[in-house]
């Protein structure tokens, strides 16, 4: 199918992001947009949310899951965001909850959530899962949503490997070299994969994503893993066709069509 005919049939790509207080989702989204500018805000309505009233509503703890952030620079994308989803209460996980099973009953494609990323710092004061964490993978089914977790601030772990090598006497140099090797293999055998692995629901995949911070920060394994992620051949060519500035992904999915 022509990807200009499935964007008018289907819409935009909706996701809905999850994650705690400073895990770098807006960073993330700005990537993956292309942009260093702040997303637009609508209501479910689609009207435009004025900046002033969504700051005031965010003082008063205010926050509603169904607002749409869509980005100038790339509107082929829909986000949701759950924010506070970190303490575990039954409040915010409730609205997630409620939101997720909703969108899943929405007779139109283009009104359900194609996807969930669950974005989980590295850093050193976040690196353990939260109660909110350890509640959603182990008590929401996301029915035929697929949820990728993405470990945010990934290079974290890069200094936590380098001051490891150092410690036994590792030439400052070497253990520049090494860090970014040790660090991967420290993670893959580490306690994070070991619980996504062991928990009742538990992600389709994950990607680390470090530097995004940085003017060279490299988001195609996140376009790349999404897009495999999905089991629907027409949501899977809409996400492709987001991608205006990936054209080794859109020739990968065309040559596989």
């Amino acid at each position: 199918m022509d990807p200009s005919k499935i964007k008018e049939r289907i819409g935009r790509f909706r996701i809905l992001v999850i994650g705690r207080a400073n895990a770098g989702k807006t960073t993330i989204l700005q990537r993956v947009c292309n942009t260093r500018d702040n997303p637009e805000i609508y209501n479910c309505a689609g009207e435009k949310i004025d900046p002033a009233a969504l700051k005031a509503s965010r003082e008063r703890g205010l926050h509603d899951i169904e607002n749409e952030m869509v980005f100038q620079s790339n509107p082929g994308f829909v986000f949701h965001d759950s924010r506070g989803f970190e303490a575990g209460g039954d409040s915010e996980f409730d609205k997630v909850k409620a939101f997720i099973a909703s969108r899943s009953k929405e007779p139109r494609l283009k009104d359900q959530l194609h996807a969930i990323w669950y974005c989980i710092p590295m850093d050193e004061e976040s690196r353990s899962f939260t109660q909110g964490e350890i509640k959603f993978f182990s008590q929401c089914d996301t029915g035929s949503i697929p949820v990728m977790v993405l470990f945010t601030k990934f290079d974290a772990l890069y200094d936590v490997a380098y001051k490891q090598l150092k410690k036994k006497g590792t030439p400052w140099k070497d253990a520049k070299e090494l860090a970014l090797k040790h660090a991967e293999e420290s993670f893959a055998n580490g306690p994070q994969l070991k619980f996504l692995k062991d928990v009742r629901w538990p992600p389709k995949c994950h990607v680390c994503l470090p530097n995004m911070d940085k003017d060279y920060a490299e988001c195609g394994p996140l376009i790349k893993r999404t897009a495999e992620t999905m089991d629907n051949e027409v949501l899977q060519q809409l996400f492709v066709s987001t991608q205006q500035t990936n054209s080794e992904l859109w020739m990968k999915y065309a040559l596989e069509r």
